[in-house]
Parts: C-alpha cells; structure tokens; sequence
C-alpha cells in the first residue's frame, strides 16, 4: 500500500508564501469551503441512521427537541475552536493542551480526548458490522465475518497516504448520496396519517423525555449534529484546507486581522452550509424512526439492524427502494468510517507530537505516527465488533462518551476565547453570549443527566 511520502509538504506548518486574501463573494466562499462537508461524512453515519433512529423508534416522537437542540447549540461552539484554529495556526489538541489543570506530558484534556475516541471504536465498530450485513444481503454465500475484514482491507488501502483532497472528494460524494433519498422518504411519510401526525410533531417539541428514554436520548445528543470527537476534528480539517495558512502567523498588523477574520468569514459560511446539510438528514432520519419504526412496532438490533431500518424506505417509496437503501446505507455507514479514521489518526498522531516524541517540524514523523495509527484504528472496531456483535449498544456506548466530554470541550473553548485567543479577532458581544448560552445548556443537560441517574440508584 502506497504511503506518502515525508517530503510532501507540511499543512500544519504556517509558510509566509502560502499567504492569501480571503474570498469576499458567496460562490467564491462556497467554493472553499470543505471542511464541514468531511464533517458530515463523520456525522451523518451512525449516529443518524442507527442512534437517531432507534430513539426514534423507542420513544417516538417525544424527543424531537433534543435532536433539534443537538443540532443547532454545538455549531456555535464549534464556530469558536475554528475561530482560534485560524487565528493561532494550533490544532484542537495543541489548544486544548494549554488549558491549565492536572497533566503528564500533556494535560488532562488531552488523555480524556483519547479514552473517549478509544471508547468511539465501538461506533465504528458497529458500522462495520451494518455495512457488512448488508453486503452480506446481496451476496449470501459470502460469510458476515469475510465481509468485514474486505470492508478493513479497503480502508487501509484508502486511508494509508490519503491526503485532505481525497478525503473532501468521497465526503462531497457520500453526504450527497443518502441525505436526498432520507430526505425524500421523510416527506413521502408526511403524508401518512398511520405514521404521522403534525399533532405529535408538535408534542416531540415539549421539553420531556419518556421513562426509560433519557439515557438514549443523552447518547444521541452526544453523537448527533457535531458530536464531541467532531469537535476535535473540524479543526484539523480547517488547517488541512490551508486556512490557517492563508491567514498567516498573527503580527498583529492590519492586514493580518482582514485576512483572519475573512477566512474566519469562510470557516463560519462553512459550517452553516454543513449545519444545514446534517440537520436536515437528522430531523429526517428520526422522523423516518418514530413514525414508520416505532408505529409498526420495530426495534433495529443485532444483526437484524439493517432489515429493520430498510422498512423506512420501503414502507414510504416502496419495494424498489430497498436495494437504493442498500447503496445508501454502504455509502453512509461506510464513509463515516472512513472520515472518522482519517480525522483520528490525524489527532493521535498529534499527541505523540505534544507528548514530546517527534518534533512539530518533522512532517514526515507526522505521516509515520498518522500511518500507524490508521492500522490501529482500522483494526480495533472489527475485532470490537467480533467481540461483542450489537451493533445498536456499540453506538450509544459511544455516543454516552461523546456526551460526557460535551461540558468538557465547551469549558475549554470559553478559556480559549477569554485567554487565549488574540485580541484582534475575538468574537462580537453577541457571539460570545451564544456561545455562553450554548455551553450552559450543554452543561446543564449533563447535569440534569447525574441528577436523574443518581436519583436511580439511590
């Protein structure tokens, strides 16, 4: 397998000749944008169609308004770590490593990032396995298990000396693919009065949750919209764009602040277009969940996922479309392996970098570590999978640990802004009370979360 090579030349590293003045006109910002379309690949996987809809299918319409809230409070946040990434030239790791607190080597927020991407390996887990049962539809003689060491095979072949480019290109092509056909199904359900109902809509607005809910629905607020491991990403995609590069090292000059808040102006333009795109593909998904699923009395498990979760789409556009959702459940499943693999080996790599095993000039360190780690990350999920061979508790595991990170991260990032962040380009009065507000109720959902789980066991 061909790895690149250490000469290419270094994303991370802020080179004067690499400076350039921001786009000013929509098409043009549009046409750089990117970072949130891998985003979307990441996001628009398993926590939407295995955890959203399974929600979904347990507790019907109740929770809507925690998918809404996932979706909408996190971008804010988000925003801001793009915000500094930019302006400081510092991945997510690097910034957060500066946040005071206990440390060794690097500090504590940096090892809680890696025990929860560790625990996240039981999501990718589980879209090995819903990529595999359906393969395994198609072509019945070919074992469940062979399948899913093909699916191992071709992501080391993909991932191992893939740059940012070839990353961006099948993301485009993956969130475009699957997000129409939900899209489509969820209106065609609309007009469906054994499964629908603008009546139940309204009451999945009101701010409550079922007996026996509340731990799926904190699981999906973790994994759903941006969740905390695509927080630590996007970041690094932005720096892999070059927007950081363009924007060069702060001097505190005029033209430094145009440029920076330009490509800040990018960066935000970016992440709205991908809200939109994700958003849309969640409420869609979830609807799909707690009317056609949870109206015929349906719950995905084990290695009846993925026939239970191809009723959204037959039940709404017919027979035809279970072998579309067959293509669409590969492509999104799939890809979100793909650009979840891609990003984390990008930010352990990073780690042993601020643990002091390389040096941050030494790109072609940079590319060994990312290399070594995409088989590490590759191969754990598959045997996770083998091991445990339920794919729907793989993905709430995960999304749980994404959750508990969530106050963690917004924490964080407010020190960032108030600490760190160069004065020049610190965000308007406004954005900072979004960004307030958005923190607390992260925050305060968490806490809402112990007082119920407490209240349990006591």
């Amino acid at each position: 397998m061909k790895v690149a090579p250490a000469t290419a030349k270094d994303p991370y590293a802020l080179d004067p000749a690499d400076i350039e003045s921001p786009p000013e006109r929509l098409w043009p910002i549009l046409r750089r944008s990117g970072p949130g379309m891998i985003l979307c690949a990441s996001i628009v996987g398993s926590g939407e169609l295995i955890a959203t809809t399974a929600l979904g299918a347990q507790v019907g319409y109740t929770a809507l308004w925690v998918i809404l809230l996932s979706c909408f409070v996190k971008p804010v946040v988000q925003a801001e770590m793009g915000r500094y990434t930019i302006a400081t030239g510092e991945t997510a790791l690097a910034a957060f490593d500066r946040v005071p607190g206990p440390r060794w080597r690097v500090n504590w927020i940096v090892w809680a990032w890696a025990v929860m991407v560790a625990i996240t390996l039981f999501q990718v887990g589980a879209m090995y396995a819903g990529v595999s049962q359906v393969m395994h539809s198609l072509l019945p003689a070919v074992p469940l298990n062979a399948w899913v060491v093909s699916l191992l095979v071709l992501t080391l072949a993909l991932l191992l000396g893939g740059g940012y480019q070839r990353i961006e290109r099948l993301a485009m092509v993956k969130v475009g693919l699957f997000t129409m056909l939900t899209v489509l199904a969820a209106a065609l359900m609309t007009r469906m009065p054994q499964y629908f109902s603008w009546r139940q809509v309204l009451g999945g607005l009101r701010f409550r949750l079922p007996p026996g809910g509340l731990t799926r629905a904190v699981g999906v607020f973790g994994i759903t919209g941006v969740g905390a491991t695509e927080f630590f990403m996007y970041p690094y995609w932005c720096v892999e764009k070059g927007y950081a590069r363009f924007t060069g090292r702060c001097d505190g000059t005029r033209s430094w602040r145009s440029r920076a808040l330009g490509w800040i102006r990018v960066m935000q333009v970016d992440i709205f277009a991908s809200m939109l795109i994700y958003t849309l593909a969640t409420i869609a998904f979830y609807l799909l969940g707690a009317g056609i699923l949870n109206g015929m009395g349906l719950r995905p498990a084990a290695d009846q996922m993925i026939a239970v979760l191809s009723n959204m789409y037959t039940e709404t556009l017919g027979g035809w479309a279970l072998w579309v959702f067959y293509a669409g459940a590969i492509a999104t499943l799939y890809g979100t392996v793909f650009a979840a693999t891609a990003a984390h080996s990008r930010l352990y790599a990073d780690m042993v970098r601020l643990m002091g095993f390389f040096p941050a000039g030494d790109y072609g360190a940079r590319l060994r570590w990312r290399c070594r780690f995409v088989w590490l990350l590759t191969i754990v999920p598959a045997l996770l999978y083998w091991l445990f061979r339920e794919p729907v508790g793989m993905v709430f595991v995960g999304g749980l640990a994404q959750f508990l990170m969530m106050p963690v991260i917004a924490g964080g990032t407010l020190y960032l802004r108030h600490r760190r962040l160069p004065r020049e380009v610190k965000s308007s009065p406004t954005t900072t009370v979004a960004v307030w507000c958005a923190s607390v109720a992260i925050g305060a959902l968490m806490v809402y979360y112990a007082i119920r789980q407490l209240g349990q066991i006591v």
